[in-house]
């Protein structure tokens, strides 16, 4: 049976933007408000926020804004964090059931989708997220990324293609008032890059792009955005499409401009959005990248395409591939190797058609890699309600050790360094410090040692 005296004690591995809202809309639920409710966000990384640290481009300051929203909620004195904290190792599902009453699990996904076509295995082939990863400044990736390719091809048609492609093209002074570390600046200053060219599989109704993303190409002066005007091409489907969504039709919009203006004067570096190009295979000589071959299609009246049968080989010799992400799987968690995605129902974690009683789980771990970062709201909300029914339907796993000491106690004696939201604080005015000695903002920590340091009281380094 539950103790309904005390607080509800919930356990979220994973503390990006799913995690967090996750946190938030638990404390606002009425009825966990009325028992009180007690959060411990477990993160693998010494700072929080997940993709929004490390996934998302460094010119974004906009979508970084996100955080002061994320901060108020962490804030809040209900919720703790413990970061530096890898599940599986240095704490266990066993361990998080014997602690806790409910265990949330948003860990969201950072791996590459695989792209099954000849040729992906060559050098200079790379997954898009290790890139992001190498550009946003990851600790667990390498300080290093060849850059000196002059022609280079980017494969997909979403916000992280368009990110790609843009760090890419841009210089790196142009990115130097980022929070970018120097060893990132090192790397894109030496970049080599004076053509970039984006290939999509099918035309400009069907990109899945959002406009301010696509806008954002055009606002540097080194980078002039080039359309094929034969790529603008629309059926039935597409119409429907457009029509039925703002979003689908200033996107076509956007890029029906870019194909009719005139050549940007100065721009020094070229960025191709290839439509109705389908990439087939990878090609190679003496295991490096030499180019890239597709088939042209073309709409076939529903919105989809169909192969022409006409091939194309096009002059680059790096690629990268951006065709989405895909989530690990959860040490003693059932999972979903094709979908990528922790068996669920509405949130509740499924083995078999079963419950797995006191388990649930948001954000893209429980839906896959889709939607913006928006969209994790509603995944909490729907998660959060059915923690709520299950505490009121005594169909919770209530925990044998559920004080807010218990789990400190637990990672002290495993000897785990683990931070604390007042340690975000103080790496956080460490990392101001850098970038103010810059006249920059701030300057991201890439090592997790640094960060450690900067976030332990004793150690800040001013």
């Amino acid at each position: 049976m539950s103790d309904n005296s005390r607080p509800l004690r919930v356990a979220i591995v994973g503390a990006g933007p799913a995690g967090i809202y996750c946190a938030d809309a638990l404390m606002k639920s009425e009825t966990a408000s009325q028992r009180g409710v007690s959060i411990d966000l477990f993160e693998r990384m010494p700072a929080p926020f997940g993709l929004i640290r490390y996934g998302v481009a460094p010119d974004h300051p906009r979508i970084k804004g996100i955080i002061n929203a994320l901060h108020k909620v962490l804030d809040k004195p209900q919720v703790r964090l413990l970061g530096n904290i890898d599940y599986g190792t240095d704490i266990t599902l066993t361990d998080l059931r014997k602690l806790y009453d409910a265990i949330v699990f948003s860990t969201g996904a950072t791996d590459d989708r695989a792209l099954k076509i000849p040729g992906v295995d060559l050098e200079r082939s790379y997954g898009a997220g290790e890139f992001v990863a190498w550009y946003d400044g990851h600790p667990d990736f390498s300080r290093e990324w060849p850059l000196e390719q002059e022609k280079v091809a980017v494969i997909g048609v979403g916000n992280v293609a368009l990110d790609v492609a843009r760090v890419l093209a841009k210089t790196g002074d142009e990115l130097l008032p980022t929070e970018i570390p120097d060893n990132v600046y090192q790397g894109l200053k030496a970049n080599k890059a004076v053509e970039v060219h984006v290939f999509g599989r099918r035309g400009p109704a069907q990109a899945k792009f959002t406009p301010l993303e696509l806008k954002e190409l055009d606002h540097s002066p080194n980078i002039e955005v080039i359309v094929d005007p034969e790529d603008i091409d629309y059926d039935e489907g597409s119409a429907v499409a457009r029509r039925s969504s703002k979003i689908t039709d200033q996107v076509a919009t956007i890029i029906e401009n870019y194909a009719i203006r005139e050549p940007k004067q100065g721009a020094i570096h070229k960025l191709f959005l290839h439509f109705f190009e389908n990439p087939v295979e990878i090609l190679g000589e003496d295991g490096k990248v030499v180019g890239l071959r597709t088939e042209r299609n073309q709409l076939d009246g529903t919105g989809n395409v169909k192969g022409t049968g006409k091939t194309r080989d096009w002059d680059v010799t790096a690629v990268y591939r951006a065709v989405g992400y895909l989530s690990d799987n959860v040490p003693d968690i059932p999972f979903d190797d094709q979908a990528g995605v922790i068996p669920n129902e509405a949130g509740r974690v499924f083995d078999e058609g079963k419950h797995l009683t006191g388990l649930y789980t948001t954000g893209w771990i429980k839906r896959g890699p889709v939607g913006l970062i928006g969209h994790t709201k509603g995944d909490a909300s729907e998660t959060v309600e059915c923690i709520i029914d299950d505490m009121k339907n005594d169909h919770l796993n209530p925990a044998e050790s559920p004080s807010e000491e218990a789990v400190i106690e637990l990672l002290n004696e495993r000897k785990i360094p683990f931070t604390t939201w007042d340690g975000w604080y103080r790496l956080d005015e460490h990392e101001r410090n850098l970038g103010a000695a810059q006249g920059r903002e701030r300057v991201k920590v890439v090592e997790r040692e640094d960060m450690l340091a900067a976030s332990e009281p004793s150690k800040v380094q001013k």
